[in-house]
């Protein structure tokens, strides 16, 4: 990373931070008074748009998606690969309302976290994979009768470029006890903002959103089957954009 593109990284976490202060600080003032989904606009949406506009202008990380006619009129299930914190943004910013699984410690963030803690997110303990799951399956069906997307990151966690971890199957799970279809998402954000360290590379990040899948029966296999078929898409799409050698199902913890 050159020096310029240091020292604009810098100045691009620094004017992140000052705006998420400002904007958490705002939202726990008037936000608790809103409805809803005019909460989330107010909290989520117009920050984390504001969030990628403010990467593209400050690190040069631009995007361009593919497949936005897939998107389904209903909300569903999001399952989307993970990479880097900006598909956190971009997809925050792309669906609305939407509920997504988050670490539970995050909301204890000043501020930004308490204002995320208004927008009914599924903040789980990692530590405890089994009562994550029942959480995710209770509050999940909640939030999608109430009209709201819960976005899933089935990997558990951000994975490196070039590998693909093993999908969780909470998601398909969630998705075919709502009866209702998953819709997958790939991308290639990490080629610019790497998992590891703060630098940033400038270029264009590709975002494919792809078919609705809809489970073919119900039960434990049509679950398998539905999380398989996501896989696979994913997976296909991920080598398409970033190249043929990719590692896949690598174990990571949820």
């Amino acid at each position: 990373m050159t020096t310029v593109q240091a020292i604009r990284t810098f100045l691009f976490y620094l004017l992140l931070s000052l705006s998420a202060f400002i904007w958490g600080t705002l939202s726990l003032f008037f936000a608790p008074f809103m409805p809803f989904r005019a909460r989330y606009r107010f909290i989520v949406w117009r920050w984390c748009r504001f969030a990628v506009w403010l990467t593209k202008v400050m690190v040069g990380i631009r995007y361009e998606v593919k497949g936005e006619e897939n998107i389904p009129a209903q909300p569903c299930v999001i399952l989307a690969k993970h990479q880097s914190t900006w598909e956190t943004f971009y997809l925050s910013g792309a669906f609305e309302p939407l509920s997504q699984v988050v670490k539970r410690e995050l909301l204890r963030v000043p501020f930004f976290g308490w204002a995320m803690a208004l927008m009914k997110p599924i903040a789980i303990d990692r530590s405890n994979p089994k009562a994550a799951l029942k959480q995710l399956a209770a509050q999940g069906d909640e939030r999608l009768k109430q009209g709201a997307w819960v976005l899933i990151f089935p990997e558990g966690t951000r994975v490196p470029v070039g590998e693909m971890g093993k999908f969780s199957r909470g998601g398909t799970a969630l998705a075919v006890n709502a009866g209702l279809p998953v819709l997958p998402v790939a991308h290639n954000a990490g080629h610019f903002w790497p998992k590891a360290g703060w630098a940033k590379y400038p270029g264009t990040i590709q975002v494919v959103i792809g078919p609705v899948m809809h489970a073919e029966g119900e039960g434990p296999r049509a679950i398998a089957e539905l999380n398989d078929r996501a896989f696979a898409w994913v997976e296909a799409t991920q080598r398409e954009i970033e190249g043929p050698q990719i590692t896949a199902k690598v174990e990571y913890p949820a």
